[in-house]
């Protein structure tokens, strides 16, 4: 399996439908490879960034979820303590040489998103997303509903058969595939 660097895809000049055409949304059964995935990427993480940027990591997304189907993409939190612009420029160049790419469009003031593993040439390429968040700004949402999905599997397979559902109807717009999810999200947000 080839793993190449998101950065030899440049997502900031691709359109929503682009991107959608390029990869389409896939959904697969539960692969308890994932945790083991997650495990070893974290070492490379930890090995890249250090102690004193990754204060902790995280498995979230549908991938961290036992008996969920997902995207094949494994998703990663990462606390860090700050995130200026020397900060993030020193993150970046340490990602870069673990295979991340920065996918700026998504860059904000207080968040960061890598990928890795795309790859026009290999479809079945193993993908992650790392999500670097500033220890201020830690999204409590993304690791309450993992764990809530991991404690209610009912909720969890009714879930899944939404995101079958959903990626046969919007397998080549990831905008709206993550829209129609919002509200089954929202609603297991209410019980925290």
């Amino acid at each position: 399996m080839r793993c190449s660097k998101t950065s030899k895809i440049n997502f900031d000049n691709l359109t929503a439908e682009e991107t959608g055409k390029l990869f389409p949304i896939r959904i697969v059964p539960y692969n308890p490879a994932w945790i083991t995935l997650f495990e070893q990427e974290k070492v490379l993480i930890i090995k890249a960034l250090g102690d004193e940027l990754a204060l902790n990591i995280e498995h979230i997304g549908s991938t961290s979820i036992a008996g969920l189907a997902a995207k094949p993409v494994i998703d990663i939190l990462v606390e860090t303590p700050k995130l200026s612009d020397e900060i993030k420029q020193d993150i970046t160049k340490r990602l870069e040489t673990v295979g991340y790419g920065n996918m700026h469009n998504s860059e904000t003031e207080t968040k960061m998103t890598f990928g890795k593993g795309y790859d026009l040439t290999v479809v079945s390429a193993q993908t992650y997303h790392v999500h670097i968040r500033e220890k201020r700004n830690m999204p409590q949402d993304e690791t309450y509903f993992r764990d809530y999905l991991r404690q209610n599997s009912d909720i969890r397979d009714e879930y899944a058969k939404l995101k079958y559902e959903l990626a046969e109807k919007h397998q080549f717009n990831r905008e709206k595939y993550m829209q129609a999810k919002t509200e089954f999200v929202k609603k297991c947000l209410k019980f925290k």
